[in-house]
């Protein structure tokens, strides 16, 4: 079989069931299979065709889901196994912006938060707008960061699941963010990732100066901390799986092979290959093929 196209319902709505993936084969070639991921959540309908006509038949079994929660990837069936991945962090293996739960410590978290909006949809440049919305966190005991960290950053469901699986079957995880290293290196920690970048905040006699350590990582950045590791792991671009939600991933989504827009702003998911809407991060494990009695826990 050439060609796989994955099914992922929201994991709390499980309307993957045969009437439905029956259905969807109606639309593949004769002698599509099903392969059950997960039992109304997760299934891979296999079957052969030139892989020029995948986007045929995505749009075909996009006509047959209509509305329902489900995501959706047609791809080729080789190669689908990732050996490197390469994701963001905010709001993308943790559920919140770091720099507006800071800002929520000076009342000042909606009009951070309106910029960094902006700047995820490509509105703003990011380096400009990081160092703006930095410097109204001026005079912050540093302190807060630990107290965010322990009260209001909450982990993406399926985040470490995805780590660390991929992990134990040999890839390479690195969480690269245009955040804060203060955030990362915890994070990191917690879900498994091999490394993790970021930008620094500047501090001084324990209080943010409102300034970021330069250069700035942002778009181009990821995309060269990318090519970096596929240069160090001795691997292919196809090789890799990248994942985010806003502007500046779309240099490493668009290298990967398989470069995934995570419930992501519009900009981002037009681009990616895939987009993921309603499942959570144990998707991006589904669209490689992997059964949920193969996830690691």
């Amino acid at each position: 079989m050439t060609l796989v196209a994955t099914l992922i319902a929201d994991p709390q709505r499980p309307v993957l069931d045969a009437k439905l993936l029956d259905a969807a084969r109606a639309v593949l070639p004769e002698g599509t299979q099903t392969v059950t991921l997960d039992a109304g959540r997760a299934a891979d309908l296999l079957f052969n065709a030139d892989p020029a006509s995948a986007q045929a038949f995505d749009a075909a079994l996009r006509n047959v889901l209509g509305e329902l929660p489900v995501d959706l990837l047609v791809q080729k069936r080789a190669g689908r196994r990732k050996r490197l991945l390469i994701a963001d962090m905010d709001s993308t293996m943790i559920g919140q912006e770091c720099i507006d739960e800071l800002a929520d410590a000076l009342d000042k978290k909606a009009a951070i938060a309106a910029i960094t909006e902006r700047a995820m949809r490509g509105e703003l440049e990011f380096a400009p707008a990081l160092r703006e919305r930095a410097a109204m966190l001026r005079g912050l005991d540093a302190s807060v960061i630990e107290t965010v960290l322990e009260r209001q950053i909450t982990l993406t469901p399926g985040a470490r699941t995805l780590v660390q699986t991929m992990r134990r079957d040999g890839a390479y995880c690195a969480l690269v963010s245009g955040g804060f290293t203060a955030f990362t290196e915890a994070i990191a920690d917690r879900i498994g990732f091999h490394e993790n970048r970021a930008n620094t905040l500047v501090v001084a006699d324990g209080k943010l100066t409102g300034e970021v350590g330069e250069p700035i990582l942002g778009r181009e950045a990821k995309r060269e901390r990318l090519e970096t590791l596929l240069a160090e792991q001795g691997l292919a671009a196809e090789d890799a799986i990248a994942v985010g939600d806003g502007a500046n991933d779309l240099a490493m989504i668009a290298r990967a092979g398989l470069g995934v827009a995570y419930h992501a702003k519009p900009s981002v998911a037009a681009a990616a290959d895939a987009r993921i809407d309603h499942g959570d991060l144990s998707a991006l494990l589904y669209l490689q093929g992997y059964a949920k009695a193969d996830f690691a826990e």
